[in-house]
């Protein structure tokens, strides 16, 4: 799109059978002219997304003109969207959720609208930032590091509700907001959809690594209370951690740009994230600009810090189920995130608002 690093392969991915798509939306005998039902339902859910999206865009005050701006994009996203049901192979097609979040994010830009989110996303990181030492102060309260881990990957699914793009939520949390530690506490019972997390514990006490890489999602809660609390349990243990972050906004995800700043809020006079070193932190341009993404195109600077990496961890339903959970890598890796549309529960067999926590070890 507009992404001024030159992309490449991460080089960690193994590349065959690569496909950034985890849900298959059509088949190879599928009629290429008409839409399968699993297309419908897809083109359908960001339908539905349109309204939400046309609210933040009418309220960005740095457009000129918002409303009737806002009033293109709903008309023009949805036409294609129809398009789309009419003849697959318009606009591109067919469809995958990769294209459709490009298709949106296309006609916003050419509508001049840049970051339709970025008044939310700054409240929700000051109301996060203000929570930060108090969740880093319970977690640090369990002295088990088991249960200590536990508390952490709850904490980053509790973290990963804060997703504007699913229109479920983006409706829940305009009436009410939604409390971190609440979520923490109401997260669906174990065994999750997928669940690994079990043999990720026994490995969590017998091996350590040299270095991680954390593909973060989104602003607020997601980055601040889920994301940087567990990295900063990495750094405690040893490991080098790198997260990265879209080059570009798009919907509520954080950026490289803003996590800088919010690192650099978070960190005391010495450097320090609440007396943890942070010399091994470093925050990387992914190179995306989608809220998913496809791991044959990010920047040439992540995997230039990445190529040396022992553990990659994709978060989010875009990143870490939508378009990577079958992903497979050359060192561990783990694929963390809520499931948030009905159509992603249906897929995995699970219920709405499940957790995936896919761990694959790699013997060396």
């Amino acid at each position: 799109m507009e992404s001024a690093s030159e992309l490449a392969a991460f080089p960690l991915l193994i590349e065959s059978n690569y496909r950034a798509c985890t849900i298959p939306y059509r088949f190879p005998n599928d009629n290429p002219k008409k839409p399968t039902p699993t297309e419908i339902s897809w083109i359908n859910l960001f339908a539905n997304s349109i309204p939400s999206f046309k609210e933040r865009a009418e309220s960005d005050d740095t457009v000129p003109d918002a409303k009737v701006r806002a009033e293109k994009f709903a008309e023009r996203f949805g036409e294609i969207l129809e398009d789309l049901k009419k003849d697959p192979e318009s606009h591109g097609g067919p469809p995958d959720c990769i294209l459709l979040c490009r298709l949106r994010e296309q006609v916003l830009r050419e509508l001049g609208f840049r970051d339709i989110f970025k008044k939310v996303k700054d409240d929700e990181n000051a109301k996060a930032i203000s929570l930060f030492c108090n969740v880093v102060s319970l977690n640090d309260a369990i002295e088990d590091p088991v249960k200590r881990l536990e508390n952490l990957v709850k904490g980053m699914f509790a973290g990963n509700i804060f997703d504007l793009g699913s229109a479920e939520l983006a409706e829940v949390f305009s009436k009410d907001g939604m409390s971190f530690l609440a979520s923490c506490q109401n997260l669906l019972p174990r065994p999750w959809v997928v669940d690994d997390l079990d043999t990720f514990k026994v490995n969590w006490i017998k091996k350590s690594w040299g270095k991680a890489v954390i593909f973060v999602d989104n602003s607020g809660a997601d980055i601040i209370l889920g994301i940087l609390p567990f990295a900063r349990e990495l750094l405690r243990r040893g490991t080098q951690v790198i997260l990265a972050a879209n080059e570009l906004p798009s919907i509520n995800d954080v950026t490289y740009t803003e996590l800088f700043d919010i690192v650099s809020q978070l960190k005391d006079e010495s450097g320090q994230l609440m007396g943890v070193d942070t010399s091994k932190l470093l925050i990387a341009n992914s190179g995306n600009d989608l809220p998913v993404i496809d791991l044959t195109s990010v920047s040439q600077e992540l995997g230039y810090v990445a190529s040396d990496a022992d553990l990659v961890v994709l978060e989010g339903m875009g990143r870490g189920i939508e378009t990577n959970l079958y992903a497979q890598f050359k060192c561990d890796s783990i694929k963390i995130g809520m499931v948030k549309h009905p159509e992603v529960a249906q897929f995995l067999g699970g219920r709405l608002y499940d957790c995936v926590f896919k761990y694959k070890e790699v013997s060396n």
